[in-house]
């Protein structure tokens, strides 16, 4: 029987490129999950917890923190039934994946770093450290350390709340690159907020091809250029056509995790059978 993948568009209906490259990870794993998209912000769209055995929530504009009263009720509602049922050694676990907005939303929800707007806006690729607890981990352990990622963001993750994170059972996987030149404090950049949940400050789900054409395009590279300078644009097309950076985060990280989630769902079934 398929297992069931919910995917939660938080992007408001601004086109974006993080939506097709989750899209066509998801449609690569047709035989094995059936998937349903839910736009949360357009239509106040949020699946119910058990209804589902996966959950990718996407990134989105705007500032994590802000309260509107509707559709932002219901996903921290989820996010806290997601966590709840995975309480419960009787229940079927639920996998969930928060990728940047939705990642800072659920950091500041369940109070574990403090979520502020950083001195200046974050556009292109970065590298990305792992601490210890991410060299081990079964999912990033695997990427070479550092790795390359796709980095977009306006806000940002810091200030970790070491008390919450060990009540949480909580771990800090990867941090902003050093950068010795700068006063800043390094955004946290993954937290494993429990074996079955998730969460990264980057955009895993970026494809190096698609992205780059994309960039190039005469429009893009034009904004790109203007608000941002030449130089940004050439050193994001040498690190999306590098074969080790951005692709190989894309083919690693979020396709093992869904493959990972449906092996343990499918070996608990056995179990129960």
């Amino acid at each position: 029987m398929k297992k069931k993948l919910a995917i939660l568009d938080l992007y408001d209906s601004i086109p974006n490129q993080g939506m097709r490259c989750i899209q066509e990870i998801v449609k690569k794993f047709d035989r094995r999950v059936e998937s349903q998209w839910f736009d949360v912000r357009g239509k106040g769209d949020v699946p119910n917890a058990e209804d589902f055995d996966i959950f990718i929530f996407s990134g989105g504009p705007g500032d994590p923190r802000d309260k509107f009263g509707t559709w932002d009720v219901k996903l921290y509602e989820l996010f806290d039934n997601i966590w709840l049922n995975n309480q419960s050694s009787a229940a079927p676990r639920k996998f969930a994946f928060f990728i940047c907005h939705s990642f800072q939303m659920a950091a500041n929800h369940f109070n574990l770093a403090t979520i502020t707007e950083r001195k200046s806006p974050m556009f292109g690729t970065t590298r990305v450290r792992l601490t210890e607890e991410g060299q081990n981990d079964a999912l990033l352990s695997v990427l070479p350390n550092p790795f390359y990622a796709a980095d977009f963001r306006t806000y940002q993750a810091v200030q970790p709340d070491e008390e919450k994170l060990k009540g949480m059972g909580a771990e800090i996987l990867a941090l902003e690159k050093v950068r010795p030149e700068v006063d800043l404090e390094r955004a946290v950049m993954a937290i494993r907020f429990s074996p079955e949940m998730i969460g990264v400050q980057f955009h895993p789900e970026a494809d190096a091809p698609g992205m780059l054409r994309h960039f190039k395009s005469e429009p893009m590279a034009v904004m790109i250029i203007n608000e941002h300078g030449k130089d940004k644009l050439e050193s994001m097309v040498r690190d999306l056509s590098h074969p080790e950076k951005i692709e190989l985060t894309h083919k690693t990280i979020l396709p093992t995790f869904i493959n990972d989630a449906i092996g343990v769902l499918k070996e608990e079934l056995v179990l129960e059978g």
